[in-house]
């Protein structure tokens, strides 16, 4: 009863996971450049980006309509008292009225009054500011841009590499099912010689343990290749159960880009430098607009005004109704230069942190460029190890494969032991592992040699 439930758990477990790896194959496979051009679409945080460049954009369109002139509309009714003395005054906000001559005698009659007034001011020229902000705006947008773009790359990049880990563990997972197959069979074979007294009963339980070893390091790959599948799911809107690499892309990549020459390294248009190279261009547009923002501004101003009092030009304090109306109409057109000489130490002073910040952009740009160079040359010495790797591999797995074949059919002859079998099954085991390590390597180093050279579409363009 006990062996019968046993077997019966056995089987239950190998069921599910026979089920859970057809599941997984029957899924149609996703290929990368479908990949791409989900996560190019659907990435957040490509979306927030782009959303940071409308923002730019707006601000740009504000910053050209900064010319505009101020035309102001003035009007006010006012009742109270026009008892003043003569005397200069700075104002403090509020400023009480002086109009006409100062009276001998105090007099505190209520008057009426009003005024409306149209004052236009306008800051016509200011020898290039304008234009300088301008540039500064329109810089900002291609900074943005940039980002974007440089966002967009590195995030390739970060699928390329979830996608190349994914096609690995889909790969462990078929030497694993092929692993299971294997362990099943050495323990049909140890089942059947133990039955019939040729191999001792504690041969049964070391195959049944290295079995349930199989079973287990599938079940933890298998929860590697979800928690992968979950990553690209998050950038790209897929659901993750349809993630699916095709494996077959790899080979037939591997097999093209080994016939290739080497790929030409473009770091001058690397999206990376683009990006540093607009923010070190930026800070010489704010270099300029600090220069120009403190020149002298020539001011155009006009106004035109009514005026009405209940005091008349007798200084007769007549009714308060006779206060309403425009008595007088003015006008005033003027222009006007101001510069405020202090702004000299001003502009010294801003000038100097500017040009700092532009010799720090410039260096940041040099540091870039000598950090994709120094990437570019160990990717390519990653790639030529990786291509020196594939080539041995079949050796190392076909030894091992002959050395599993003839163990176990020693093993089955009553000529080796359970141990020493085993111990070709894992150097099997271990020789295909290794051989998907080097396919990985290789795709991996290719990708990196291409994203650091920005040379990603040129890759692409190989899988079929």
């Amino acid at each position: 009863m006990r062996i019968s439930k046993k077997f019966c758990c056995l089987f239950l477990g190998l069921l599910i996971t026979a089920c859970t790896y057809a599941q997984q194959q029957g899924n149609t496979p996703v290929s990368l450049k479908t990949l791409l051009n989900s996560v190019n679409r659907n990435a957040p945080t490509l979306l927030t980006d782009s959303a940071a460049i409308a923002v730019r954009q707006a601000q740009a369109a504000e910053t050209r309509s900064s010319w505009l002139p101020n035309l102001k509309l003035n009007y006010q009714a006012d009742y109270g008292t026009n008892n003043n003395v003569a005397g200069p005054y700075f104002g403090f906000g509020i400023i009480p009225s002086n109009s006409r001559g100062v009276r001998p005698e105090s007099n505190t009659t209520t008057v009426s009054a009003n005024v409306g007034v149209a004052a236009l001011d306008w800051e016509i020229y200011n020898f290039g500011a304008y234009g300088a902000q301008n540039k500064v705006a329109n810089s900002d947008i291609q900074v943005q841009q940039n980002q974007f773009a440089d966002s967009k790359y590195q995030l390739q990049a970060y699928a390329i590499g979830n996608y190349l880990l994914l096609t690995e563990l889909e790969n462990f997972l078929t030497i694993q099912a092929r692993n299971i197959k294997r362990n099943q069979e050495i323990r049909r074979s140890v089942q059947s010689l133990a039955k019939s007294g040729v191999r001792a009963g504690v041969d049964t339980s070391i195959a049944e343990a290295e079995l349930s070893k199989a079973r287990l390091n599938y079940i933890e790959l298998n929860n590697q290749v979800k928690q992968v599948q979950l990553q690209l799911s998050a950038v790209s809107g897929l659901p993750y159960q349809t993630i699916v690499p095709d494996t077959a892309a790899e080979t037939n990549l591997i097999n093209t880009a080994t016939g290739l020459d080497p790929l030409v390294i473009d770091t001058t248009d690397h999206p990376l430098i683009n990006y540093y190279k607009s923010v070190y261009q930026n800070s010489l547009q704010r270099e300029t607009l600090v220069k120009k923002s403190y020149n002298p501004k020539i001011l155009l101003e006009g106004a035109v005004w009514g005026r009405g009092s209940s005091v008349d030009a007798n200084d007769h304090f007549n009714s308060l109704s006779s206060g309403w109306g425009f008595d007088r109409n003015n006008y005033l057109v003027g222009i006007g230069i101001s510069y405020n000489l202090f702004d000299l130490r001003r502009r010294q002073l801003k000038l100097r942190t500017q040009r700092a910040n532009t010799d720090y952009t410039l260096r940041k740009l040099d540091e870039q460029k000598q950090m994709l160079a120094i990437n570019a040359n160990q990717s390519g010495v990653e790639l030529q190890t990786a291509r020196e790797r594939l080539v041995e591999i079949p050796n190392q797995l076909k030894a091992a494969s002959d050395g599993y074949r003839q163990k176990l059919s020693l093993y089955k002859n009553g000529l080796t032991d359970i141990i020493e079998l085993n111990a070709a099954l894992n150097i099997l085991y271990r020789a295909e592992t290794d051989y998907v390590q080097a396919k990985y390597a290789y795709s991996n180093a290719l990708f990196q040699q291409a994203v650091t050279g920005n040379q990603v579409n040129t890759v692409l363009n190989l899988l079929k």
